[in-house]
């Protein structure tokens, strides 16, 4: 199949709707096999079925997968090996925020988030590695957030640990360039994008999404919410060879937060 990852072989975490889905879906659309990660195993096999219901069987496959159990990856990465063939691009979506500010946030709360946004990645990228390497070039796309750049006083759990994704996505691509993997590293840093992750945070403020929309639009300079594919497009550049001198980097999708 042609397209611009024609022959990549991607896992995606948090694959069962959001950011997650749109991923997977645009990968496979471009060429690539792709297998389909998320605690909710049910949600990443409907992804992958609609991905293959549209493309073909054996385009897509899912498991569930917890990214905090290092099991849990190694039995996902087996999954790559034996169903697509290899590895070569893993995209690290998987991620949760929590309550509270310093004072209220709970520390299981403040733990539970570090473990899935952070040791997720950790645990990932040690497992897949070694796959990698035996398929390169590969890439590695790790999504952070603008949080992760720009603090606010009300998430203190989620603007560090996705600080913290930044920064290892650094560290990781140095030591692929270091020791010669052809295996590149990237974070990438979007602002509000329109998910189910939203219909929660309405819910937890007793908003009506469209208003709950509206409200976050006027904070962006663009003056709209990202929609899903916005953040897909960069995920597929990075994934492609497109991107090939480009590691340790940050890509930032915020509609021009950050420049104010």
């Amino acid at each position: 199949m042609a397209g611009r990852v024609a022959g990549k072989m991607a896992l995606i975490t948090g694959a069962a709707q959001g950011l997650g889905a749109a991923h997977s879906a645009l990968l496979a659309q471009e060429g690539a096999r792709v297998l389909c990660t998320d605690i909710n195993g049910d949600g990443a096999a409907e992804t992958a079925a609609a991905i293959n219901d549209a493309l073909g069987a054996g385009t897509a496959f899912s498991i569930q997968h917890d990214v905090t159990d290092r099991s849990h990856w190694d039995a996902a990465v087996a999954l790559a090996r034996d169903a697509m063939g290899g590895l070569n691009v893993l995209v690290n979506n998987a991620g949760i925020g929590v309550a509270g500010n310093i004072e209220t946030c709970k520390f299981e709360d403040w733990k539970r988030c570090y473990a899935i946004n952070v040791d997720g990645i950790f645990h990932g990228c040690q497992a897949a590695l070694p796959l990698m390497r035996e398929h390169a070039p590969g890439s590695i796309v790790n999504i952070s957030s603008i949080a992760g750049l720009i603090a606010s006083d009300t998430m203190p759990a989620y603007n560090s640990s996705k600080a913290a994704v930044w920064m290892l996505s650094k560290s990781i691509a140095l030591h692929c360039a270091k020791n010669n993997m052809q295996i590149r590293c990237n974070s990438v840093h979007p602002t509000f994008v329109d998910t189910p992750i939203l219909d929660g945070t309405a819910k937890h403020h007793n908003l009506d999404k469209q208003v709950l929309l509206e409200k976050l639009a006027r904070q962006i300079p663009l003056k709209f919410v990202g929609e899903p594919n916005d953040i897909a497009n960069a995920v597929l550049y990075l994934a492609s060879d497109e991107s090939r001198f480009m590691t340790g980097a940050e890509l930032k999708l915020d509609g021009g937060i950050s420049a104010m």
